[in-house]
């Protein structure tokens, strides 16, 4: 189940990890690779392609008043909107150098949509405590690192960096 179908949570954005989709990782290294992030995320829904390679996952990090579903793509669309990425990054004549080669970024054909959502505070509860982005830039770093890819925000095309 989608955290969209959940009353408790509401979408709040979107990132992008680009990746060569030759480096998918399996299920179980993602899993084994956020679970070293914070020992309270909570791990449901959790898919594979039949041979191990990951699909989906739902990461929930309560103290963060927060949840994420992360799940893969690849082929022409993601290729697509890796070179619309760089196209636009160097129309900016950003003075930020990418984390990897503009050619290499070019040339990414997998994806990992990881979909933010906020818990909703209920009536009484102390909404001070709103959501913290911490687990989603935690998750959004060990994921890049994972794949050898990057961390996107594509609202404003910015590369996110450990």
């Amino acid at each position: 189940m989608s955290m969209f179908e959940n009353e408790k949570y509401r979408w709040r954005e979107t990132y992008f990890v680009l990746f060569d989709a030759n480096k998918r990782p399996t299920l179980d290294r993602v899993v084994e690779s956020l679970s070293a992030l914070n020992e309270r995320f909570e791990f449901t829904n959790r898919s594979d392609d039949g041979r191990g390679m990951f699909d989906s996952l739902t990461v929930v990090s309560a103290d963060d008043f927060a949840a994420l579903d992360v799940c893969y793509s690849s082929g022409a669309e993601v290729l697509e909107q890796a070179a619309a990425l760089v196209k636009d990054a160097k129309k900016t004549d950003s003075e930020v150098e990418p984390p990897l080669p503009w050619e290499q970024i070019r040339r990414f054909d997998g994806r990992l949509d990881v979909l933010h959502f906020e818990r909703v505070v209920e009536a009484g509860e102390d909404d001070e405590e709103m959501v913290d982005p911490s687990a989603l830039l935690l998750v959004l770093g060990a994921l890049a690192r994972l794949t050898g890819g990057v961390a996107v925000d594509p609202q404003t095309g910015t590369l996110l960096t450990d």
